[in-house]
C-alpha cells in the first residue's frame, strides 16, 4: 500500500506559510513504514529540532483505479480516518532553500499517525465532516471537509492520472491552519466530529 498526501489544501494554511493557493492538487508520497497505528507514542527523532503536527482527514481506497473520472470517484473510497502528518520543518526549510525534494522532512518512519477507520456510510454528509486536534487539552486546529480547496473527488480524479490506486491505499487530504511544533511529553488528541480518534503521547 501507499500513502498519498495532499499539500496546501486549505486556504488559510497556505496563507499562514505564505504559499500560493494551488491550481491543482499538490501531492507527495509516504512509504508504509511511515504509519503509526493504535495510538502508539511518537518518538521524537534525533535528526530534527522542529517537528510540526498537522491533523488531516484520511480516506481509504477500496478498489483499483487509474484515470478515474470525477463523477465516479466516490466509488473508490469506503472509509475515513483521522491522521497526523508529522513534518520536520527545519529539514523541509533546508530542502526548500536548496531546491531539494522533501522526503527526509515528510516521509520518515512513523511520520503518519492514523486512527481506526469509520465506514463512510456512517456519516450523514460527507461534504460536512468536522475534525479537530488538541495538544495538552488545548484546541490547536479545527477544520471541515467543506473547507478543502480540492474535494476528495477532485483529488482522486487528478492524482489517478499519474498514479494507479490500489486497494487499501490511503489519501491524507491536507491540514487546516494552526500547525505548530510539538515537544516531548505532549499529549495529542484528535476528533472526527465528537468521536475521539487519536489519543497518544510524544516521547
Amino acid at each position: 500500500m501507499k500513502i498519498i498526501c495532499i499539500g496546501r489544501n486549505y486556504r488559510l494554511h497556505a496563507e499562514e506559510f505564505n504559499n500560493p493557493v494551488p491550481e491543482n492538487p499538490i501531492f507527495f508520497l509516504k512509504p508504509d513504514t511511515a504509519l503509526l497505528r493504535n495510538n502508539e507514542p511518537f518518538f521524537y527523532p534525533d535528526f530534527s529540532n522542529d517537528i510540526h503536527c498537522e491533523v488531516e482527514l484520511v480516506y481509504r481506497i477500496c478498489k483499483v483505479g487509474k484515470n478515474i473520472h470525477r463523477r465516479f470517484a466516490h466509488r473508490y473510497f469506503d472509509a475515513i480516518a483521522l491522521g497526523i502528518d508529522f513534518t520536520a520543518r527545519d529539514l523541509q526549510q533546508y530542502c526548500k532553500r536548496n531546491g531539494l525534494p522533501w522526503e527526509i522532512a515528510k516521509s520518515f518512519d512513523h511520520s503518519a499517525a492514523i486512527s481506526q477507520f469509520i465506514e463512510k456510510t456512517s456519516f450523514n454528509n460527507l461534504k460536512n465532516i468536522s475534525f479537530s486536534l488538541f495538544i495538552n487539552g488545548k484546541l490547536v486546529q479545527h477544520g471541515n471537509s467543506n473547507e478543502m480547496i480540492f474535494s476528495i473527488e477532485d483529488i482522486i480524479a487528478y492524482t489517478s492520472k499519474f498514479i494507479t490506486f490500489k486497494t487499501s491505499d490511503y489519501i491524507f487530504t491536507g491540514t487546516p491552519h494552526g500547525v505548530r511544533s510539538i515537544n516531548i511529553g505532549d499529549h495529542i488528541e484528535g476528533y472526527i466530529e465528537d468521536n475521539k480518534m487519536l489519543d497518544f503521547y510524544i516521547r
